[in-house]
């Protein structure tokens, strides 16, 4: 199998280099083309034959482009068994797609149990659905028309996790992949919070490694650090201009980032945050969420909120909502403005501290946290927490630095 993908990718390399080399005599010849006096019959036939073998060329031209293409198919095949290997689906077609519910057969509900008290969700199930599978583009229309500058930062999206299903941990990435311009990548982080599961060490690491090779870093702690902390650990190794945080648990609308990576660009004291849609976690069906804000109630629990007056009163959908808070699954800062905000508190275990604590940090260091309507993340809550703590101690000690925040 390496042997087969090692050849292809090579053939690969070869073609693109012959394409490459095709175009740029084409062009070099075409730019050097002699002024041919319109007025004589001679050279009118000159024209005639330098038409045709202009038309020639550009066949060979597009041949070349159809060859390529051929290939570059191949390739894909040969890289989609890796996810066959590992009994997982690739492609943009199958069950689950464009965001609709599935079910399973009373034949599968019946090996589904085991893997659906074991992460919280319907692994089962996620594991019949495409890697690649579409989803539904809830942005406002107004976004769908806004273009946005090519010359944008680059970002480094980190993905935590701890004992997540493999089939989920892969099809958030292969989403990012797929929804993030190339060129805007620069590439992803995968840490792993001491996980005890045999199918995030080798396997994960070898489907990386031949999929997305050089795009893809690993970082194992050694021990349970919390999501927190996990974070930070993600922070350190990453090496865009831009670091976006998330759930190893999400799914990306197309577009994502040009709006995260604008809003940033022109100000880097900026926290953005995607608006969040819902991935049911039985049926793996998108809910769409309506545009909100996110804040707390007095038990310092965040919870989603209506956007402020002065954003209704734009009359703009699309329109950035100022908010004092976010909820953590996805969140995207400039790296060096958050290291500069101090990061998060590494004093903190699980997660829910830092959705407040972030809040306050940057609105009281004169930055600001918003919320996206034009970029939008789906997010799958799972209904077991995979952590090792008992979350429901006094909120204080959760979140720290709240507390000397609030106290003054």
């Amino acid at each position: 199998m390496a042997f087969v993908l090692q050849r292809w990718k090579i053939l690969l390399v070869l073609n693109i280099i012959a394409v490459a080399g095709f175009m740029s005599f084409w062009t070099k010849c075409s730019s050097s083309r002699p002024a041919i006096p319109a007025n004589s019959h001679s050279n009118v036939k000159r024209q005639s034959r330098y038409n045709l073998t202009i038309q020639r060329s550009s066949i060979s031209h597009e041949t070349l482009l159809k060859r390529l293409a051929s290939l570059e198919d191949v390739v894909y095949r040969q890289l989609n068994g890796l996810s066959k290997s590992l009994g997982l689906i690739e492609g943009f077609g199958g069950r689950g797609t464009g965001g609709l519910p599935e079910t399973l057969s009373p034949a599968e509900e019946a090996n589904a149990k085991y893997l659906r008290e074991k992460y919280g969700y319907n692994a089962y199930l996620s594991n019949k659905i495409s890697l690649d599978r579409s989803i539904p583009d809830f942005r406002p229309s107004k976004c769908k028309k806004t273009t946005y500058p090519r010359d944008l930062p680059q970002i480094s999206l980190i993905f935590i996790f701890v004992n997540e299903a493999l089939s989920v941990i892969l099809r958030s990435v292969h989403s990012a992949v797929n929804h993030t311009p190339a060129h805007l990548l620069k590439e992803i982080i995968l840490v792993d919070d001491n996980s005890d599961d045999g199918q995030l060490k080798a396997p994960l690491e070898e489907y990386m490694s031949r999929r997305y090779p050089g795009l893809v870093k690993i970082v194992r702690n050694r021990k349970w650090e919390g999501l927190i902390r996990a974070r930070i650990e993600g922070w350190k190794v990453a090496t865009g201009e831009v670091t976006g945080f998330f759930d190893a648990h999400v799914e990306f609308t197309p577009s994502w980032a040009e709006p995260v990576l604008a809003r940033i660009k022109g100000d880097r004291s900026r926290i953005i945050l995607p608006s969040i849609d819902n991935i049911k976690h039985e049926t793996f069906a998108l809910e769409h969420y309506e545009n909100s804000g996110h804040g707390y109630d007095w038990q310092l629990w965040c919870k989603y909120i209506n956007p402020p007056k002065e954003w209704w009163d734009k009359g703009d959908v699309a329109a950035p909502i100022r908010t004092p808070a976010m909820i953590g699954c996805s969140f995207v800062a400039h790296r060096e403005y958050f290291g500069e905000l101090g990061l998060l508190d590494d004093g903190m275990d699980v997660y829910g501290g830092e959705n407040i604590e972030l809040g306050i940090r940057v609105w009281l260091c004169g930055g600001s946290m918003e919320v996206l309507p034009c970029s939008r993340v789906a997010h799958m809550a799972r209904m077991k927490k995979p952590y090792h703590s008992d979350i429901a101690f006094p909120r204080p000690t959760q979140c720290p630095a709240c507390g000397r925040s609030l106290d003054g």
